[in-house]
């Protein structure tokens, strides 16, 4: 072996374990990029997040080092203008180089299915009526004994532009989400006029919410605290209006604050849709726009 190949080889050894342990750590990195993992599906998320920010990390070094590498030590000398060697084709090169993507795509498309699968949550499949033949492992967070807690049921209503929350338990309703933490929860999603997302980006969860279906969603928040859900949906004029406070408690708290606003008289909630438009009217311009009337302000048992 020449000086010259020794060198190319240790230079290659070098340069893969460089580009391998930088890939890694900006994988790693990846996970301060994204809100706090709120729910036990965001953590599935993030680790797939991480995954496909260090291949793609890697791809991209392992390119961009490689054309650097031959500008420095391959490049022709100066005031030398004659022609490259002549090469022919390498058929192992070409197999090889289609093979690697191929094989990545089929790594990544198995990878994040597993994903789909171990988060459990019921998608488009729930509006065409499919029986999913495949078992779902449902991502809940493990209590001491290994088993799961017993569900939740919320009843979620989207319309045009306010979120309204119904909790059977108790019969009452909200326009802020009350959830407990560590415990499987679903929810039951309504549309009362066009199409809305559900949509937590704490919880790494989004749904679209179809008219004329009711779509049954399930996720397990584990982490107290105060989180935002938003429409991801353009649903009309008002949509960046249809916003909503997503309160992750003990469970403990959850049953006393359902237990607290049963007590309560419904009232009218603040509304920003119904305000702004209301403000609209009365405007002495008039901009010529239409637009769709928003639903009336919902009347619920805790308004937020």
């Amino acid at each position: 072996m020449t000086i010259r190949k020794f060198f190319n080889l240790v230079t290659l050894v070098i340069g893969a374990i460089a580009v391998t342990i930088t890939s890694l750590g900006i994988g790693k990195l990846a996970y301060t990029w994204l809100p706090p993992q709120a729910a036990a599906e965001s953590v599935l998320i993030d680790d797939l997040f991480s995954f496909l920010v260090t291949l793609g990390a890697f791809i991209f070094l392992g390119v961009t080092c490689t054309l650097f590498y031959s500008l420095l030590f391959h490049r022709a000398a100066e005031n030398d203008y004659s022609d490259g060697p002549h090469i022919e084709g390498n058929i192992t090169l070409e197999v090889v180089w289609t093979a690697i993507p191929i094989l990545l795509v089929v790594w990544i498309a198995t990878y994040s299915y597993q994903i789909y699968e171990q988060m459990g949550i019921q998608g488009p499949t729930a509006l065409v009526h499919l029986h999913n033949p495949m078992g779902m492992e449902s991502a809940y967070a493990a209590t001491n004994d290994g088993l799961a807690e017993p569900e939740e049921q919320i009843d979620v209503l989207a319309k045009q532009w306010a979120w309204v929350f119904h909790y059977p338990e108790k019969d009452v309703t909200s326009t802020e989400l009350h959830l407990p933490s560590d415990r499987r929860v679903k929810l039951a999603l309504h549309s009362e006029d066009v199409l809305h997302g559900f949509y937590i980006p704490a919880f790494r969860l989004k749904q679209d919410i179809i008219p004329n279906h009711n779509i049954d969603f399930e996720f397990t928040p584990i982490r107290k605290g105060k989180y935002h859900l938003t429409d991801s949906q353009y649903s009309g004029t008002y949509f960046a209006t249809m916003q909503a406070n997503v309160v992750v408690e003990s469970p403990e708290e959850y049953h006393k604050w359902l237990a607290k606003i049963a007590s309560h008289k419904p009232g009218t909630a603040y509304n920003q849709a119904s305000a702004e438009y209301a403000q609209s009217i009365t405007q002495q311009v008039k901009t010529g726009w239409k637009t769709v009337a928003p639903a009336p302000a919902p009347v619920v048992n805790y308004p937020g």
